[in-house]
Order: structure tokens, then sequence, then C-alpha cells
């Protein structure tokens, strides 16, 4: 199929977008007056622009224009509660009426920094941050002064916040530490790297599971052999548990039987409030006691009692250990179910992932790496996205899906529906060669 067809889907598809969201529309050219783009996050901006979510219950959203979704991306996976769990609310409400900022240590943050140390054994301290990117910042910054080296070792298509992203070398918005980049899931090339630059290496970050670039997940040998590695050199190993610690009862690090020195978190954990934590070995942790220690860490708001509240209620009351498991084993079986699609209508497309996270790609064989994704043709990727919308599905323009615990049975046969009826409208431009 040549690419003048997929051009033409597409604008088939943009149109049909614009004639359905006039409102959506009229919101994005109003806001890009005060905003570039009528943006602040770039994820969320799509051409030719995007919706404006009007509000949001449970697992499904409204628009501007009054249409409905079953929300398949959840805050791209802070929103495992759904957007109005009662019990969230009520715990931000009572946390509120003791007083917002209280310029002080809580009554609040010791339950919760006491309840995530429990749930994830690698984690004998931790500090609060308000975000997944600091949370890194300050982990790094901990490897660095720690071991008193420069060198830290990330992967290929990592992305360990706004500040912290990685191609085959940094971004031009990551920020200028000594980055060793090397090919993620490639355990031999890791382990002479390591072996090489070892007197120089501060910290080895990577995630067990790559989020952004397309749910890849880690493989067993890779990530132990970072784990040696690191302990032959003296280095200390962070995982970057951001998005992955929802992927089973203590996260999916433990689940694979490997511990790190640091584990940064964020994301869910706040309960849909800015969130982000750092811990892991006390001696490391120790650098930031005030009495002791030489590291000064300060934020406004990393103690504040809404997050404090909502993340304390949100894993004892609902994303229990046991919850996060069961999560984790239905978005097995729906990437199950979603593959044997595929495979059965031959089409060049599959679901990639681990437990309640998963990407679409168009491509065959097995992804090990960003590299086997470099021959997907991305115009498919915005044809499904605009597809699922108009099947009332909300997801990433890149084909990341997301559950939350509100979601349905129901909601979810409906999205297997959308991805076969997808093929059925465009099996002609999904019958592409393997990239491998």
């Amino acid at each position: 199929m040549s690419d003048s067809a997929i051009d033409q889907s597409l604008a088939q598809a943009f149109q049909r977008f614009t004639e359905a969201n006039p409102a959506s529309r009229r919101q994005f050219e109003a806001q890009a007056r005060y905003m570039p783009g009528a943006n602040s996050r770039s994820v969320l901006f799509y051409a030719p622009f995007p919706l404006t979510i009007a509000k949001g219950e449970g697992a499904a959203l409204w628009d501007a224009d009054g249409h409905r979704y079953a929300d398949f991306i959840a805050e791209y996976t802070a929103g495992v509660y759904g957007h109005s769990a009662p019990e969230i609310r009520d715990a931000v409400l009572e946390a509120m009426q003791g007083g917002i900022n209280l310029t002080g240590h809580n009554l609040l943050e010791g339950r919760l920094a006491k309840t995530i140390c429990e749930r994830f054994p690698q984690i004998e301290q931790l500090r609060f941050t308000n975000s997944g990117t600091e949370a890194n910042l300050m982990a790094l910054t901990a490897a660095l002064h720690f071991t008193g080296r420069r060198k830290i070792v990330v992967f290929s298509g990592g992305y360990h916040g706004g500040v912290l992203g990685f191609g085959a070398k940094p971004l031009p918005t990551t920020v200028p530490f000594d980055f060793l980049v090397l090919p993620y899931n490639d355990a031999q090339a890791a382990s002479e790297q390591i072996a090489r630059h070892g007197p120089e290496i501060a910290a080895i970050l990577v995630e067990p599971m790559q989020g952004a670039s397309g749910c890849i997940p880690g493989r067993l040998d890779f990530l132990q052999a970072l784990r040696d590695g690191a302990a032959k050199v003296g280095a200390l190993l962070i995982f970057d548990e951001v998005m992955t610690s929802r992927l089973g009862p203590q996260g999916l690090a433990n689940r694979l039987g490997i511990r790190s020195d640091l584990t940064t978190l964020g994301k869910y954990i706040g309960g849909g409030m800015s969130f982000g934590a750092f811990g892991g070995r006390s001696d490391v942790m120790a650098q930031f006691d005030p009495r002791t220690g030489s590291l000064s860490h300060s934020g406004t708001f990393n103690n504040n009692v809404m997050t404090m509240a909502a993340g304390y209620a949100g894993l004892t009351k609902l994303f229990t250990p046991e919850a996060a498991g069961a999560l984790a084993e239905r978005g097995e079986a729906m990437r199950a179910r979603l593959n044997a699609l595929c495979t059965k209508e031959g089409v060049a497309m599959q679901f990639t992932g681990t437990g309640s996270l998963m990407n679409a790609h168009f491509v065959r064989g097995e992804v090990r790496c960003v590299d086997d994704l470099a021959a997907v043709d991305g115009r498919l990727r915005q044809l499904l996205f605009f597809h699922l919308l108009g099947e009332g599905i909300y997801a990433s323009p890149r084909g990341f899906i997301v559950l939350s615990l509100p979601l349905t049975d129901a909601d979810i046969d409906r999205f297997a529906a959308a991805i076969g009826s997808f093929i059925g409208e465009y099996r002609a431009l999904l019958l592409l060669p393997s990239a491998n």
C-alpha cells in the first residue's frame, strides 16, 4: 500500500475528528494566545488539535463537546484509582480541614513513608518529592556523592522524567550529567562497558520495563547483569519504578527477584496528586539526615498534606498488594487476547508490555529495544488513536494503553472489539513486512 493511501486515510481521520470536536478546537485556539501551542505538557498535544477534557468519573471521561470515552490511558499510569474514588476524595478533604500548608513536619507523612517501605522491601528509608523527575534527579545526586564518582550509565530509549530522556544520546532537554548511553536489553554490551568504565561509574539508572519508549520489558539476564556489574565496580543500581511499581504486589523489580540499591517512585502512589519519592539503602539515604548528613534536599510541597493523605488512602484502601496483583493479571489476559487477535488476522501489529501497561506496535517479531521499532510508521499509530476515539475509547497517540481499577470487563470487551474493527478497516495498511 502506497504512502498516499496512508496519508489519505489519516486526512480523513483528521477531518472526522475536526468536524466532531468544534468546542475543543475553539478552546485550543483561545489558549494558544497564552501558552505556546496551548500546551504546558508536550505529551498531551497531537494534531490537528488535542481534545479538551471537561470531566472524569470512574473510568470515564467527557470532552468539551460532550463525548464520553472509556479511559484507557489513566493519566499515563498515575490514574490507577480512576477519577472519582470516594476514598481518595474523603482523605483529601479531611486533610484540608486541618490546614493546607503547615510549614513543618506533619501527622501524615510518616505513615505514608512507613506504608511504602513496608510495601517495597528494598526501600529501607525514603524522601518525598513532587514528581518522578525530581525523584530521579535526587537519586542520581545521592549516588554521585555517595560514590564520589561522576559517570552515570543509562540506556537508549530510557525516560526518567522531563529532563532525563535518552535516544542514542541524551535528548536536548536532558540535564548535563556525564552519561554513558548503552543499548537496552543487551546484557553482554552492558557487562563489558560497566567493567571498562567501572572506576568512573557512580550509578546505573534503568527502568525494569521501558515505559515511554513502548512498554519494552527488561530481560531478566540483562537486569541481572546490571545488578552484578554494579556490585563488582562499586556503583549504585537505581531502578526507576515510577511506572513499574504498579506491575506487581511489590513492584516489578521484586517480582523479578532483583534488589536495587535505590528505587524511584511517582505517579499513582500519590493518589492522583503530584508525587515522587526516592529511597533505598539506609546508608545511602543517611546522606539526607539533617542531623548528620551532608546533602540538603528541599521542596516546599514535598510533604503537602493532600498528597500524603491521598497516597495513604490509595495504598491501604484501594491499591493493596492484592489489588495490584489482580490488576496485573487482568492486563496480562487482555494483552494475550489482543495479540491472539492480531496473530489470527495476520497483520503486522502487536501489543508489548507487562501487567496493566501495554503498547501497540505495528511490527512483527520480538521487540527488545527501541531500534526494533525504527521501521514503524508513526502515521499508523495516529490512525489507531483516532479510530479508538471514534469508538469511544481514550488512549495515547503513541499507542500506550493503561488499565485502571474502575475499568469493567465490558470496557475491555469494547477495546478488543475496537481493535478488531480497526484491523477490518485498515487491513491493507497493516500487511507490512517484519522490521526484524
